[in-house]
This record gives C-alpha cells, sequence and structure tokens, in this order.
C-alpha cells in the first residue's frame, strides 16, 4: 500500500483492507447497531450507545455515548437537549461529511474545510394530530456543502456523489426499511 501525500485523517489503506478481508468473510460485515432510551420528564429523554455487533463478535466504543433529547419551550417543553427530527439531520450529515472525508482520502484530494449545512421542512400538524393528512416526518430535506480542497469543482462534485452513493443514513433515510415497535 502507497502512503499518500494527502493527509484528511482517514486511513484508506485500513478502510480498503477492512474491505478485502470482509469481502472474502461476508459474514463478519453483518453488523447490529444499538441505542437504548431512558425517559427522564416531560419530552425529555436520555439516550445511550455503548455496545454493537459485527465482526463476528460483540463490540465496544471506547466509552458509553449519550444524547439528551427532548423539544424546545414553543412545544411546552423544557428544551434539555435537540429534538429526535434534529438528530437525524445530525446523523445524516455526519454521515455525508465522514464520506466526503473518506473519499477525498482515497483520490488524493486534500481538503482544507468541509461544511454541511442541513434544512428539513415539516409540517407539525401532522405530529400534533391536528391534520391527519400531513405526514408526520419530513417533507424534504435539503443538504448545502461548502467544501475547499485541492480539487476542481467538478472533482468536489463527484466527492459528494460518491459519499451520498455510500451512505447508510442517506440510504436509511431515501428507502423503506422495515421498523418494528413492540411492548415488552
Amino acid at each position: 500500500m502507497s502512503e499518500s501525500k494527502v493527509q484528511n485523517g482517514v486511513n484508506v489503506d485500513a478502510l480498503l483492507a477492512a474491505r478485502d478481508a470482509l469481502s472474502k468473510e461476508p459474514a463478519g460485515a453483518q453488523f447490529e447497531w444499538r441505542a437504548s432510551c431512558k425517559w427522564v420528564n416531560g419530552t425529555h429523554s436520555q439516550s445511550a450507545v455503548r455496545g454493537f455487533g459485527g465482526l463476528g463478535g460483540e463490540q465496544n466504543h471506547k466509552t458509553e455515548f449519550t444524547f439528551d433529547s427532548d423539544h424546545p419551550e414553543v412545544f411546552a417543553a423544557e428544551d434539555n437537549g435537540a429534538t429526535p427530527v434534529e438528530y437525524v439531520l445530525v446523523g445524516l450529515a455526519s454521515c455525508l461529511t465522514a464520506g466526503v472525508a473518506s473519499v477525498a482520502q482515497n483520490r488524493d484530494i486534500q481538503l482544507k474545510s468541509v461544511e454541511a449545512k442541513l434544512e428539513g421542512k415539516m409540517d407539525i400538524l401532522g405530529i400534533l394530530g391536528a391534520d391527519p393528512d400531513v405526514r408526520n416526518g419530513f417533507q424534504d430535506i435539503r443538504v448545502t456543502f461548502d467544501i475547499d480542497a485541492d480539487a476542481s469543482a467538478e472533482d468536489i462534485e463527484a466527492l459528494v456523489a460518491q459519499s451520498q452513493k455510500r451512505s447508510a443514513v442517506y440510504d436509511i433515510l431515501t428507502n423503506p426499511t422495515n421498523v418494528t415497535v413492540q411492548v415488552k
């Protein structure tokens, strides 16, 4: 493997080696991501992620990560955290941005800065139960990147397109995913 003169902080050689190894042993590529959530008060809850399944066994993050969720005061809540729909935007932004950095590293494109701005339009009459014909979720999401890199505009657009193509969160949002909810 050759050493790149570009340094965006992504170990592409390790990623490509993992891709090669998992292509030969596809059972190891089956991951199960997990999160837990506990109600605190009102619309405030705290979620946590620590362990996940993958590479043929149980794995753990270096630490447990926690996330407070709530609703703004304009919804008669206490605003103790981002709303769940804002976390969806954060997840999409983070996934696409990580993809841009990885693809840039692989293509020997030096990044100077990457900023993604996301906007999700939503008519909240649906979630409030005021109009049963209004969808509860986003009507649309707009992602705008501002990328400064040692590359042409066409190469930067190709970075974003490849990131979008490989983004798990983009796929989750744009393709139906079976979700089962049950009570224990």
